[in-house]
């Protein structure tokens, strides 16, 4: 068993850690961030870094979840109100709001970076963050489906990538504008394809 003192240092140590490498993600391109200066500007020595954590990479993924709040773990669910374009709309927004805010910005970008690269580090993220999300976007969709708002026949995998998909295109390569106005067209006419055959 870990005695309460180790094990309260250790945890000061990881998050004094993560907070370091979301900060100089932040304040530097992402390239000039290393595992050296993770452990400066945390005051660890780089093999507590690599104790945790195997890559670079890594550490930024669990920092960035570190700032999502204890978000792993808990059931990710969508809004259902029964108005699926209405729940759709605000979750679309939610998620330009997220894509564009100055704090996930930087952390998001690194990770797309790092996890085309890192196949490791993608089944990892995988697993932990867009799993557990792309089954509640399926839920919610599933939910509308058994309500009669989208087909029978719809592949709800298919209707996931349809629905998020051009926006996180949009926002991976500064193609266009992320705005609530791009939102909006994009979840009628997403619907507007979906809905039953009459």
């Amino acid at each position: 068993m870990t005695p309460p003192n180790t094990a309260r240092r250790s945890e000061t140590s990881r998050r004094a850690i993560l907070t370091a490498a979301f900060d100089l993600v932040q304040e530097i391109e992402y390239a000039k961030v290393t595992i050296e200066r993770i452990a400066a500007r945390a005051g660890v020595g780089k093999q507590t870094i690599y104790r945790w954590w195997p890559s670079k990479g890594a550490v930024v993924f669990d920092a960035f979840l570190m700032l999502s709040e204890g978000a792993e773990g808990e059931p990710v669910r969508l809004p259902d109100t029964g108005d699926l374009a209405a729940d759709l709309t605000e979750v679309l927004r939610a998620t330009v709001a997220e894509l564009t805010d100055s704090r996930y910005e930087p952390p998001m970008r690194a990770l797309a970076t790092e996890i085309a690269h890192d196949p490791e580090l993608a089944a990892t993220y995988a697993e932990r963050l867009d799993g557990p999300l792309r089954e509640a976007k399926r839920q919610r969709l599933r939910s509308a489906q058994q309500a009669g708002q989208l087909a029978e026949y719809v592949d709800l995998d298919v209707a996931v990538d349809l629905i998020w998909g051009p926006l996180f295109q949009r926002w991976l390569h500064r193609s266009g504008p992320l705005t609530t106005a791009y939102t909006d067209r994009l979840v009628a006419t997403a619907l507007d394809g979906l809905r039953p055959r009459r």
